[in-house]
């Protein structure tokens, strides 16, 4: 099988991201950009003609949106990764973008973030929280009710809670010295028991039922 680039769409209405974000990728001959969009009908149409492996998206857009683009996106071209452009302040609005299919969420501080290593983790299928806005999102969840019965096994939550660290199904391999197929294994029934989409979506209802504090 051929080596082939990871192609990367970017949706965002402000021009000097977009530039950054190329900028960012320019050169690299893992990566390239296939499509951009300044809003949220235009965006959802490009993914949908270009089909990207991974799209950025910010979450907030001119006539639609982040978390309705996310929610289109993902019944039109599924097999597309969405990792999401935030801001501070925007935990509500993140954390619907989440639910609507996101596979993670990083700020527009992009200097202190690996943009490359970020899109490579979103394409293989892994989840990525940015720290920084992770602890703003459940903040608003801290008034609920946790609930104590928890439905994983002590090497499932161990693996949980790595994933909310941000690590990769490798990184986790050998902070609890198992095989990578082992701890793809134990992810994959996270996701079944808590009935979650994605890794980051079983990150956030964990957050929620106060498992991981």
């Amino acid at each position: 099988m051929s080596w082939q680039p990871l192609r990367v769409a970017i949706i965002d209405d402000h021009e000097i991201v977009r530039n950054g974000l190329k900028h960012i990728l320019a050169d690299d001959p893992d990566f390239l950009v296939v499509g951009e969009a300044a809003d949220g009908p235009s965006g959802v149409a490009m993914v949908d003609a270009v089909r990207p492996d991974v799209v950025i998206v910010d979450v907030r857009l001119p006539s639609m949106q982040g978390d309705d683009v996310c929610r289109l996106i993902r019944e039109r071209v599924p097999e597309t990764r969405i990792l999401i452009l935030s801001a501070f302040g925007e935990d509500e609005l993140v954390y619907r973008c989440v639910l609507a299919g996101a596979q993670g969420y990083v700020l527009k501080d992009i200097v202190h973030f690996d943009l490359k290593k970020t899109l490579k983790m979103i394409a293989r299928g892994e989840a990525v929280l940015d720290p920084r806005v992770a602890a703003v999102v459940v903040e608003r969840l801290r008034n609920r009710k946790a609930i104590t019965d928890i439905p994983l096994s002590p090497h499932q939550l161990s693996v949980l809670r790595l994933i909310a660290q941000g690590l990769s199904n490798r990184e986790i391999a050998e902070r609890l010295f198992l095989s990578e197929n082992t701890v793809k294994g134990y992810v994959q029934e996270v996701l079944r028991r808590l009935g979650a989409r994605n890794r980051l979506e079983a990150v956030m209802i964990a957050n929620e039922r106060g498992w991981l504090r």
